[in-house]
């Protein structure tokens, strides 16, 4: 076809001609006149059963006045640099695509996900034939310098754990952190079943090691929320660390696994589907990584965290708070926080020793960041090449809507190098981080005492009321531990043809 869509008759390709060897084939096009200057090549393949699939790299077109026209099959170009004819087409592709991924809001508070259950998926967003699974934990520290008003830690109480230090020494010192789940606060617990709001207080000691050394077990003190220290009675001790660990376990499932990757990726590919035509460079860089999470993500509305779902089954949140606490997480959920060098300077854990998810994380992050800024100079010569690309800002303005129109992510972007950090955060989101928050899962949660996903009495009140057999009433029955077992195996499954 050429720029003023004068075009040929379709032409069959006779498949007898192809052979799993051949590299080119040649064949003649018939025109009942010269249509100028070639601008498109069309390229259809019908279905037919025992055919092979076709590898298409370039078509080549020689016209009878021996004028050549190269079309790469992998080209990919910005919606500027398009003929005007072309820019329609991707503006009727895109137009389509929003027909059929329409954003909808699945429960008050979450981020948009699609209009669509499991079986009506379309085509391109399911998985494809070779799926068949439909399915160092490490705690939010953050560098403490002054202890908060809620939790009056003394240096009486934690002398103990210091070695001859005192606490104001060390808090200068940098070796205090603080774990605060104050995002639970308010988040409604599954009937018989109990959730707090813990503080840890955590010292980073001579030997280099991140112990434990004061838990207040709600976010009010006084009486009746003690502070448990190391120096107590060793079961008072055990169930108090219990207890923390149980609270991350929710905050991890729903906030760090389920928000910030899964449900993230999700309005990050629907935004790629809607606003990025299949020839757009982006188009091709971010879909390997976000591919599948619409449908992963369909699958776990009807089976994972819907109202009678496996974790409102074996976790301490039902279905109400879950939408609660999700939405706690969406008011700390930004852009500058995905990106991993900010999140590790913004917790000071910068020179925390053998801290193997920020070195290990930082490789990766350096190594993503270098890739996509290679592709984005490749194809953006300027920064007003950025802020002229139609189709990239409507997947950044696309993205904001998904995430409920929140001021917390850009609706526009003006430069090479802010594209290149948004790149970056929707690859290693998808890709990294979810990895180091989903593949150890089994290893931390396969003993249930390590981490037990709900606790079965109340949060205790008092010191020197604890016993062991206390303990056991209070950890997941027999039941609940099998559906965690069985889940976080089947999360951390990968699949056998994984690359």
């Amino acid at each position: 076809m050429d720029s003023e869509k004068q075009s040929s008759k379709r032409t069959l390709v006779n498949h007898s001609w192809l052979s799993p060897f051949e590299t080119e084939i040649s064949l003649d096009v018939n025109v009942e006149k010269n249509i100028g200057n070639i601008v498109q090549v069309k390229l259809e393949k019908e279905s037919i059963i025992g055919n092979h699939p076709w590898f298409c790299k370039r078509i080549k077109v020689q016209t009878p006045s021996g004028d050549c026209f190269d079309f790469p099959v992998i080209a990919a170009r910005l919606p500027q640099d398009d003929t005007k004819s072309f820019q329609e087409k991707r503006k009727d592709e895109l137009e389509s695509k929003q027909k059929i991924l329409r954003w909808n809001e699945w429960r008050p508070g979450f981020p948009m996900s699609i209009d669509a259950k499991v079986k009506d998926l379309p085509k391109e967003v399911q998985f494809d034939g070779e799926k068949n699974s439909e399915w160092d934990l490490d705690l939010v520290k953050v560098k403490c310098m002054q202890l908060p008003e809620k939790f009056p830690v003394t240096h009486e109480m934690v002398k103990g754990s210091l070695k001859g230090h005192t606490l104001q020494e060390e808090l200068q010192a940098g070796n205090i952190y603080i774990v605060d789940y104050e995002i639970l606060q308010g988040v409604p617990a599954a009937s018989n079943r109990y959730l707090t709001a813990p503080i840890c207080l955590l010292y980073k000691n001579e030997l280099d090691q991140m112990m434990p050394m004061a838990i207040q077990l709600s976010q009010t003190p006084g009486e009746m929320s003690p502070i448990f220290l190391p120096s107590d009675n060793e079961y008072d001790w055990m169930l108090a660390k219990m207890w923390v660990k149980s609270s991350d376990f929710n905050v991890h499932q729903l906030v760090t696994h389920l928000l910030r990757t899964h449900l993230l990726s999700e309005v990050f590919e629907m935004a790629v589907y809607r606003q990025l035509s299949a020839v757009h460079p982006v188009y091709k860089l971010l879909m390997p990584h976000v591919r599948f999470t619409i449908a992963i993500n369909a699958a776990a509305r009807e089976n994972l965290i819907n109202e009678d779902g496996i974790i409102s089954r074996f976790g301490s949140i039902n279905g109400a708070g879950m939408g609660t606490l999700v939405k706690n997480g969406m008011e700390t959920l930004t852009l500058k926080s995905l990106f991993l060098p900010e999140d590790i300077k913004a917790r000071g854990m910068e020179d925390v020793p053998n801290y193997y998810y920020r070195d290990d994380g930082m490789k990766i992050w350096e190594a993503i960041n270098s890739f996509v800024s290679a592709v984005v100079k490749i194809y953006y010569d300027s920064d007003e090449a950025v802020q002229q690309d139609v189709e990239i800002q409507g997947f950044v303005k696309d993205v904001a809507f998904g995430l409920n129109n929140t001021d917390n992510f850009p609706k526009s972007l003006e430069s090479r190098e802010q594209l290149v950090e948004y790149l970056t955060v929707v690859i290693f989101t998808a890709s990294a981080q979810h990895a180091a928050v989903n593949f150890g899962q089994f290893d931390w949660y396969g003993w249930i005492p390590n981490s037990p996903s709900t606790m079965r009495k109340p949060p205790q009140m008092l010191k020197g009321q604890v016993d062991m057999k206390y303990i056991m009433e209070c950890l997941p029955d027999r039941e609940c531990a099998r559906e965690v077992l069985g889940t976080v195996w089947a999360l951390t499954r990968t699949e056998s043809n994984e690359v």
